[in-house]
């Protein structure tokens, strides 16, 4: 009987959290909200986190929403995808560029106006690699509750104010329709080779230590049997959906433990530094919408500094290039992966640690 109830009261927490993700996606979706499923239950599961619900998602679980984004991203790239890469090198690498500057002006910004320490003020202020920022928060005793407040409250910005404003500017996407006549016995061999080909890369890339490794391999795997042409079959809508009020919760989630009071506390340095990295991005796009020949929409998605995860279901949510999105996420984390030890590391040498003064 202990048994049974430890059972119960493991899997109450991510089914309560699910269930509050899955109201706040349809309720979105219903009222006609964009990527209604993804920022719906990213906001309800934030809301409850923080009225004290005891939320929160096992990191299994987790995977296995990725999985599913990562092979449902890959089903729409088609060898027109492909070819918009040309693209690409221009700019990431002004992307590589815009990732600095925001960091150092969001930093300054924390540090000028809200008085945070150097080293509290660069982790809140990285866009991305939220685990490796976390790691080093602790090892050198940064103000651990700052940075992920002002880290979460970018995350839930972006994930449900970005789908509307694209919407309100006109910046929408039609889904790539992928007709087709398998009948049931062709279906389930294509959909078995799908799966596992890429749980396969998905799992091949973890183990490379890939960052982003399960939704990044999913998606490679994914890419390559549709992009060649050696499988042509499209997923069940709902599996998509179901993915994405999954990953939701899961991005929601990260106020769990946290409190109005603590968000009040940190609410002006995250909207604050928010607003710096924003000013950049927009005055960047405004300079590059005009001489790339890229949907401005896939633009925006890739440079908005928002966690890669969450970004790449936007990117399937709202219909977008998964490819061309998720190669400057990619590149964005490699950036901040690198930079920010060496950074922390100048800053610890030229003067003592700590957070928030």
């Amino acid at each position: 009987m202990p048994q049974l109830t430890s059972s119960w009261r493991s899997l109450r927490r991510p089914a309560e959290t699910l269930l509050i993700a899955a109201i706040g996606g349809f309720i979105f979706h219903y009222l006609g909200f964009p990527a209604g499923f993804v920022s719906g239950s990213m906001a309800a599961v934030a809301v409850a986190s923080l009225v004290g619900r005891p939320l929160g998602m096992p990191s299994w679980l987790a995977r296995v929403f990725f999985l599913a984004i990562g092979i449902s991203l890959g089903t729409v790239v088609t060898p027109e995808t492909l070819r918009g890469m040309a693209a690409a090198p221009v700019s990431i690498a002004v992307l590589s560029v815009t990732t600095v500057a925001i960091t150092a002006a969001s930093a300054y910004y924390l540090v000028l106006v809200h008085r945070w320490s150097p080293l509290s003020s660069l982790l809140a202020a990285s866009p991305g690699a939220l685990a490796q920022v976390l790691a080093l928060a602790a090892e050198y005793k940064a103000d651990m509750r700052g940075i992920v407040i002002v880290q979460s409250v970018r995350v839930l910005i972006l994930g449900v104010g970005l789908p509307g404003a694209l919407s309100l500017l006109g910046f929408e996407a039609t889904p790539i329709d992928r007709p087709s006549a398998l009948g049931p016995v062709e279906w389930m061999i294509e959909f078995t080779i799908l799966i596992v080909f890429s749980i396969a890369t998905a799992y091949g890339l973890q183990w490379l230590r890939f960052p982003g490794g399960i939704l990044f391999g999913a998606l490679l795997g994914s890419a390559v049997l549709h992009g060649t042409g050696l499988i042509h079959i499209a997923l069940p809508p709902w599996l998509a959906y179901a993915a994405m009020i999954g990953t939701g919760a899961v991005a929601g989630s990260r106020f769990a433990g946290m409190t109005l009071r603590m968000l009040m506390q940190y609410l002006g340095a995250a909207l604050g530094s928010f607003a710096v990295a924003l000013v950049i991005v927009c005055a960047v796009l405004a300079v590059l919408v005009p001489i790339l020949p890229v949907p401005v929409a896939d633009l925006v998605v890739s440079f908005a500094p928002g966690a890669q995860e969450t970004m790449l279901i936007m990117a399937l949510a709202l219909h977008l290039d998964p490819v061309f999105i998720g190669a400057h996420h990619l590149a964005r984390f490699f950036i901040v992966s690198l930079g920010i030890p060496l950074a922390v590391r100048y800053i610890t040498r030229s003067g003592p640690p700590g957070g928030a003064v």
